[in-house]
């Protein structure tokens, strides 16, 4: 903790998103005063900060000026990042305060601007999808921490008060995390979509198609979470059934997107996961035209 800092520093949210939104409920349930939560002066933004500011006993500002809060959490889309930082830099005083920001791809130095008025910064990111609507636990899930090593020790306290489990991640790696925690839930879901209109293919809605898929979406994180990628996985491939995958990709013809699809991650099984007749099945992929 900075010299001086509460155990548990009042906190103000920068941004009433979604992730905002769950950080402040999350924070305020794990003993976190929120003494404010900042937005743009009008429209929408705006709105959603007094909703949430109620909801947590908060006040809506547009600016620190009035602020005393020791801790400042930015919450705001990877692009507005420096831009909120710049447009509050000079609101405050920033010494002996930590100022953290939860891009998943950016590193602390999008808050650079305040560690030159004397804030210590840090990146705190969630493993975690936010979507409108959805109030996830944060029970459990890593946080990755990088920045300033006075700012990181406030933010590892604070994860595990939320129940978080706190890693150290580098910058140079930042990129690739969060290429992985895209493959993990935002391209997961594009994958389910195209699953989606795969099954319009035997004339089944989409509506239907989720319903349906659902025990064997479950099923299958069960197996991973169990037995890994390699013991999870089933189906043609695995059984190296040249006949069924040529069969699938006869069918997927109507569908250019999803078959590319289809061809993509069937080259990764080859790669990755125990595949037999591997060279039998390349044969019938690289035929393929994506």
């Amino acid at each position: 903790m900075l010299p001086g800092m509460a155990v548990k520093p009042r906190v103000a949210i920068v941004g009433a998103g979604n992730l905002g939104s769950v950080l402040a409920l999350a924070l305020l349930r794990a003993g976190y005063a929120i003494e404010a939560v900042v937005a743009r002066s009008r429209g929408e933004s705006r709105t959603r900060a007094h909703g949430l500011a109620k909801q947590v006993g908060a006040r809506a500002v547009t600016d620190l000026s009035t602020v005393c809060a020791a801790l400042i959490w930015f919450c705001v889309p990877d692009s507005e990042i420096a831009r909120s930082a710049r447009s509050l830099a000079g609101k405050v005083g920033w010494r002996g305060r930590v100022a953290l920001h939860s891009s998943g791809a950016l590193t602390s130095d999008e808050l650079v601007v305040l560690r030159r008025r004397g804030a210590a910064v840090a990146s705190v990111h969630p493993l975690m999808t936010f979507v409108r609507g959805s109030r996830p636990s944060l029970a459990g899930v890593p946080f990755a921490l990088e920045g300033d090593a006075a700012a990181v020790r406030v933010a590892r306290r604070l994860v595990r008060d939320l129940g978080g489990r706190a890693y150290p991640i580098a910058k140079k790696e930042k990129a690739a995390y969060h290429a992985w925690g895209t493959f993990a839930s935002p391209l997961f879901t594009a994958l389910l979509a195209t699953s989606e209109r795969v099954a319009g293919l035997a004339r089944v809605t989409r509506k239907a198609a989720r319903q349906r898929m659902i025990p064997i979406l479950l099923q299958t994180l069960a197996n991973y979470a169990a037995f890994g990628a390699a013991g999870a996985f089933s189906g043609p491939l695995v059984r190296g059934d040249v006949d069924t995958v040529t069969r699938h990709l006869r069918a997927l013809r109507g569908t250019p997107a999803a078959r590319k699809v289809y061809l993509g991650l069937a080259r990764a099984a080859l790669h990755y996961l125990p595949v037999k007749n591997k060279n039998s099945l390349k044969r019938i992929l690289d035929s393929s035209r994506d």
